[in-house]
């Protein structure tokens, strides 16, 4: 065969598999967008994923008995992280309201002796309901990564994952993890119903927002909103009872 007529059959594979993973690209890319603010645009992180999807089959190795489709999600889902590393949409104001409504979240329980609703809530920041649900909306995109370490509902799980290969199995990690598990179970099974539902469908089944809005029957917003305020509710609570300093 001439090398010309091969060049051509290899440029033709690329560009089927580029075709058949676009897919796959676009689905990456939307579940990281609802995670971002609005003012990211999901087209940039399409393109950016396309960059991940081309470098994987240009350096897929089937040897390697890996999945060319998990080997390509691995890579498309890293360039668009590190697109939007080092990146901070959030503004002074929205950080603000976030340690707001975490302060307020655990003023409220401390004072009720339980888990308060959203009006005890709203009623520690000196605001109205609309307006707390608002602030709820305002803060969606924000990247609160103290809280990624709280096991299965967080996508790092930092405190879980600082642990090095050597030391992974060491009685005293093992008991900081088991006890770290514990107390996130305990602060789901304190919260709402229908803030544990929203959690469940968002991390463990992975539907959009979007998607649990239809399977809540609720409008989307207010499942932002719901997400944003139980991720605080968890924050506040680990917080509390798992300082920083403990976890390092």
């Amino acid at each position: 065969m001439y090398p010309s007529l091969q060049a051509e059959e290899a440029c033709s594979e690329r560009e089927r598999l580029i075709l058949e993973h676009l897919s796959q690209v676009r689905l990456i890319a939307r579940r990281i967008h609802e995670r971002l603010p609005e003012s990211v645009c999901l087209d940039d992180l399409v393109s950016t994923g396309i960059v991940g999807l081309i470098s994987a089959i240009d350096n897929f190795d089937p040897s390697q008995n890996v999945k060319l489709r998990t080997y390509a999600e691995y890579k498309i889902r890293g360039a668009i992280l590190d697109s939007l590393r080092g990146l901070d949409w959030a503004s002074r104001d929205r950080r603000r309201k976030a340690k707001q409504i975490e302060a307020a979240i655990a003023a409220a329980e401390q004072k009720a002796g339980r888990t308060p609703a959203e009006e005890e809530i709203a009623a520690e920041l000196r605001v109205g309901l609309e307006e707390y649900r608002q602030w709820l909306v305002d803060i969606q995109g924000l990247a609160m990564n103290s809280l990624d370490y709280t096991g299965e509902y967080g996508d790092n799980r930092r405190l879980l994952e600082t642990v090095s290969d050597r030391e992974e199995h060491w009685p005293s990690r093992l008991l900081e993890s088991s006890e770290l598990e514990r107390l996130l179970a305990e602060a789901i099974e304190r919260m709402p119903q229908v803030e544990r539902t929203v959690l469940s469908l968002y991390y463990k089944e992975e539907l959009t927002l979007r998607e649990i809005a239809e399977v809540m029957k609720l409008h989307l917003s207010r499942i932002s909103q719901l997400k944003s305020q139980a991720l605080l509710r968890l924050r506040a609570y680990m917080e509390k009872r798992w300082p920083n300093e403990r976890g390092r």
